[in-house]
């Protein structure tokens, strides 16, 4: 059955909307936990906090927060893969509706969009923040009254978009507004892109983690993510890490997640995300109950025209393919969002199918009367 991208796109809105609109029902599968407290507050009443933030400017002077680790000093102005300054540049921040339901709820996800990455992938869809570098640089004074702004306009947690290259600055910016009174939860909202050395450092400091997980071949993040050919080991190794310190999504008595892994997948054309590596290997390697969200949004941004496999969204059969591989492979919690899509579109195909069958039938007993 041929579905247009557009129908495809609107109905998956609709079904977000809907689901939106009723989230209670949505979270049996979740542990609930009602004595929550931030990691970050746990760590500075032990006294560990400040040796942290020490420790993560220290690598500053020769800059390794990501798997390139290219050395540049960035105290001293040096700019490295990322570009990045020493001071974070944000292009926005505000209550974000259209992430995961738990971490949206009833008022949003705090999101804060920092710009630069150490991807740059072809395809990025945010590419005028994440490539072209747009936006403000701050001090970490300011980041922290952001964090702040955002908790009091009633946001469920602050969302770290693209944190890797300012990660110290990310450490001291919570410290500064924990003393201010942020008690919501920290999400590092990630390419995944992350050594498990400098992931160590947030152990405890991070409540969610948010990780994408965009291939399983290395040939395929070589060619679209700027030659990151170590891309899906490096990948695997740091999603492990941090299953290690936060474990399975939990939340609280509305839905509203507190802490754990959250697993993002953007299913690509022509299985060039390796989806049905991707299931497996988390099937093989983590709980089954990991939350994942097999994501159907690819559309083709920035240089993706360039490359002709990539050059077209994905069709209806590449997201059900995607979700029945998940299900073949035991994931048993799966975005809601997806869930539903899914449904609605076996249904429509189950309903055109038997459209055609009694207009085919219909037609053969007209030409049998003549």
């Amino acid at each position: 059955m041929a579905i247009g991208r557009r129908d495809f796109l609107k109905k998956s809105i609709i079904l977000g909307g809907a689901l939106l609109s009723s989230p209670s029902s949505l979270f049996a599968f979740a542990k609930r936990t009602e004595t929550w407290v931030p990691g970050y507050q746990i760590l500075e009443q032990k006294g560990v906090l400040g040796q942290r933030i020490e420790q993560a400017y220290e690598i500053f002077k020769e800059c390794e927060l990501c798997p390139r680790q290219c050395g540049a000093n960035r105290l001293e102005g040096d700019r490295g893969f990322c570009e990045a300054p020493a001071r974070p540049v944000i292009f926005s921040f505000h209550p974000h509706f259209g992430e995961e339901i738990p971490l949206v709820g009833e008022h949003g996800s705090g999101t804060i969009f920092f710009s630069n990455c150490n991807l740059r992938c072809v395809f990025c869809q945010n590419w005028p923040i994440s490539i072209m570098g747009k936006g403000r640089e701050v001090t970490d004074e300011d980041l922290a009254d952001m964090m702040i702004y955002l908790q009091e306009i009633g946001c469920h947690n602050i969302n770290l978009v693209t944190p890797t290259h300012v990660m110290p600055n990310i450490l001291r910016a919570t410290r500064k507004a924990l003393k201010k009174g942020l008690r919501i939860p920290l999400v590092y909202n990630t390419s995944g892109y992350e050594r498990v050395e400098i992931l160590k450092i947030l152990d405890g400091v991070v409540d969610i983690y948010l990780p994408d997980m965009k291939y399983m071949d290395g040939d395929q993040a070589d060619k679209y993510s700027s030659e990151a050919f170590d891309y899906p080991e490096v990948t695997k190794k740091a999603v492990i890490e941090m299953n290690r310190q936060v474990g399975v999504l939990q939340t609280d008595r509305r839905g509203i997640a507190l802490r754990g892994l959250m697993i993002r997948h953007l299913v690509m054309p022509n299985r060039v995300a390796g989806t049905d590596k991707f299931v497996k290997w988390v099937a093989d390697n983590l709980p089954r109950n990991t939350y994942v969200n097999i994501m159907e949004q690819y559309r083709v941004e920035y240089r993706a025209y360039e490359y002709p496999e990539i050059a077209r969204g994905i069709t209806v059969e590449e997201f059900l393919e995607a979700m029945d591989w998940a299900e073949a492979y035991g994931l048993t919690n799966l975005d809601a969002r997806s869930l539903a899509a899914r449904k609605f579109l076996k249904e429509l195909i189950e309903k055109e199918h038997f459209s055609r069958l009694k207009s085919d039938s219909e037609n053969s007993v007209m030409d049998e009367r003549g």
